[in-house]
């Protein structure tokens, strides 16, 4: 049943983006970075089409990105710029029209539908703007999901911990706030100590200060369990607690911008 259960909320996220046409920016831009860093993935010449009945919508235009062990990243563009298809592609929920994206090595685009099933099962934790977590289970039910399918999980209550859910264990998703929802939804994620954390609008759907204590959460993995976390929004304020930002417009990568000065959570306003 977890397994079900599991799949059909990964795979449900997956959208098309309507795009215009722009410039492509110099490969040399997107990937600019300290050398003594490694890479956990290699995206080369990503494009990517939907096929819209006589339509095609160019979604990603030749997109070449690097993202490094243990970094922040922040992908900054409007909606409908092509940076939720290009963190489905990294994510192995969606596969690229063509181009390569690698993994420590691994080439996704050579894998089938069971494989990338397996890639995202151990290496992936997702975070989408609206949280997806079952009604009926508790918070800590909720992480079970995934630490019972998990080979090295950490407990639900430790998760839950991790981005101050303690004290709400037992409660049901109807229960909490949209802030509590989602801090539910980073641990489920977290909980199997996952390699990468992808966050498709984390605070699309909160205010500010509650939008501040998701950040915290997600910041605090990053810290804490050296997990590679990249965030995809529209809000240039979060670019502010990034180690790198990539501005993502017209499906192609505009520029990128290393952060000398990170914020923390509570100091960004928007």
């Amino acid at each position: 049943m977890f397994n079900s259960i599991l799949n059909s909320m990964t795979f449900s996220q997956t959208t098309p983006e309507a795009l215009s046409p722009g410039n492509r920016a110099a490969d040399s831009d997107s990937r600019s970075t300290a050398p003594s860093q490694i890479a956990v993935y290699q995206a080369r010449a990503i494009t990517k089409v939907y096929h819209m009945g006589e339509v095609d919508v160019h979604a990603l235009r030749g997109v070449d990105l690097d993202l490094f062990e243990g970094e922040f990243v922040v992908l900054l563009g409007p909606s409908g710029s092509g940076k939720s298809t290009l963190l489905n592609i990294l994510g192995g929920l969606d596969v690229p029209s063509s181009g390569t994206v690698n993994y420590r090595g691994r080439d996704l685009t050579r894998d089938n539908d069971n494989l990338l099933t397996g890639y995202r099962r151990q290496h992936v934790g997702f975070v989408f703007q609206f949280y997806n977590l079952i009604p009926s289970l508790t918070a800590r039910e909720n992480v079970a999901l995934v630490t019972e399918i998990a080979t090295n999980p950490m407990r639900p209550e430790e998760a839950l911990a991790m981005v101050g859910m303690q004290h709400r264990l037992d409660h049901f998703p109807a229960q909490l706030s949209g802030g509590e929802q989602q801090r539910v939804a980073i641990a489920r994620a977290i909980s199997k100590r996952p390699d990468v954390l992808l966050c498709d609008e984390p605070t699309g759907a909160l205010d500010i200060q509650t939008g501040i204590l998701v950040l915290e959460a997600i910041a605090r993995v990053n810290q804490d369990l050296g997990t590679t976390t990249a965030v995809i929004t529209h809000n240039a304020a979060i670019s502010e607690m990034a180690d790198r930002v990539v501005s993502v417009a017209d499906g192609r990568i505009g520029n990128v911008r290393v952060n000398t000065i990170k914020r923390p959570p509570q100091e960004l306003q928007w």
